[in-house]
């Protein structure tokens, strides 16, 4: 199943791969050893086949066995049978890298990348980052990436080569312009990535750009709203498109920002039963205040849940494209060494009982942004949102 993540810009502020952030609820704190095993679980599952396989991989494969791999293998394998696609086994390397994107903290060079004319182009490096400090620009091409031909690279595949650990090194080929193309060495380093960015737009709009759900939404969500207030906006535009998700808890203190106390943001099934009801806290300063939202097919997890109740309770209008229909909630287990289970205990449902799984949300005015739209650095979803905010 395809992963949200945007037709023509990938967001990249620290050269990460979309994917990870789909969460979408609660990260439990439950700690389950790596050799726990349920009672009755060995009168369901035939764990002698699986001893079996090992025992022939171990008398006739030509070669060294990596028993950690192995063990790794076989849980990936166990979970993937679920036939679910967030429901995952995470290596200790991919369980950290989840935490760390939840968290607003990634190593790598700095920039938000896109493929754009055909070309994989540098759309804005960030203040302070590597990339910047090392004379990247807006609009530079990259031409290669360590001295390999960077033409006909995906997004994901150019990050997958840019990305690394801190300390270490990556040299771009840079195109700027009519100039000759020249190498740039970037030192990787960590960088803290806002998940919020806010300003005003003409006419008293204040325009709110959410690109995730992170640890630090719930308080940038309250000083995003406090300060566009203070410069006088009277509407709002929140754009959420291309926002895989994230923490819950985060998607509820946004919705709380625009409606009252107690209002339901989402109610939580499993098995079709409902489990739980969310609603908002209040104090928020953005109620009542006429507001649109921008989502498209990569809006998804936190973001649908925020559009939703949103729409649900009459407090914005939708604009843009369906967004990607992921409605379902993961619980993180922390296994031994490391590693990590991702399972789906439940499914979300819009305060008007609609399921977001599959279906996504329907904007109310649809706008599309298509590739020439992008190539010309045209905006008609963000276009329409600022002339409805301005009626």
């Amino acid at each position: 199943m395809e992963q949200p993540q945007s037709r023509f810009k990938h967001v990249l502020p620290t050269v990460l791969i979309a994917g990870g952030a789909f969460i979408g609820g609660q990260v439990a704190p439950t700690v389950v050893p790596a050799d726990w095993v349920q009672p009755g679980d060995s009168q369901q599952l035939n764990f002698a086949d699986l001893r079996g396989t090992y025992d022939i991989l171990e008398r006739r494969f030509d070669g060294d066995l990596d028993k950690a791999k192995i063990m790794d293998g076989a849980r990936a394998g166990l979970v993937a049978g679920a036939g679910d696609p967030y429901t995952q086994y995470l290596d200790a390397k991919a369980a950290k890298e989840l935490t760390n994107e939840l968290a607003g903290k990634l190593s790598g060079i700095g920039a938000e990348l896109a493929i754009k004319n055909d070309r994989l182009t540098v759309m804005s490096p960030i203040e302070g980052a590597p990339a910047i400090k090392a004379g990247i620009r807006s609009g530079d091409i990259i031409a290669a990436i360590d001295g390999k031909d960077a033409s006909g690279l995906r997004v994901d595949e150019a990050v997958s080569k840019i990305r690394g650990d801190k300390g270490t090194e990556v040299t771009l080929t840079i195109v700027r312009g009519g100039e000759a193309p020249k190498d740039v060495k970037i030192v990787r380093e960590d960088i803290n990535v806002p998940s919020i960015k806010w300003s005003m737009k003409p006419g008293g709009i204040g325009y709110i750009e959410l690109d995730g759900f992170h640890q630090d939404t719930s308080a940038k969500i309250g000083q995003a709203a406090a300060e566009l207030k203070a410069q006088g906006a009277q509407k709002i535009v929140l754009d959420m498109r291309n926002n895989p998700g994230g923490y819950l808890e985060a998607a509820v203190a946004v919705t709380s920002q625009f409606l009252p106390s107690g209002k339901v943001v989402v109610e939580q099934r499993h098995d079709g039963k409902s489990k739980e009801k969310l609603t908002t806290t209040g104090g928020g300063k953005l109620v009542g205040v006429p507001t649109v939202v921008l989502i498209n097919e990569g809006s998804a997890s936190a973001s649908e849940i925020v559009a939703g109740a949103l729409k649900g309770h009459g407090a914005a209008k939708l604009i843009g494209e369906k967004s990607f229909g992921k409605g379902s909630v993961q619980e993180v287990i922390k296994l031994g060494g490391g590693a990590e289970l991702k399972v789906t205990v439940a499914h979300w449902f819009t305060p008007k009982g609609t399921g977001i799984d599959k279906q996504g949300i329907k904007p109310d005015i649809e706008v599309k942004q298509n590739r020439e739209d992008f190539d010309a650095g045209r905006d008609p979803q963000l276009d329409r949102a600022l002339a409805e905010a301005a009626k």
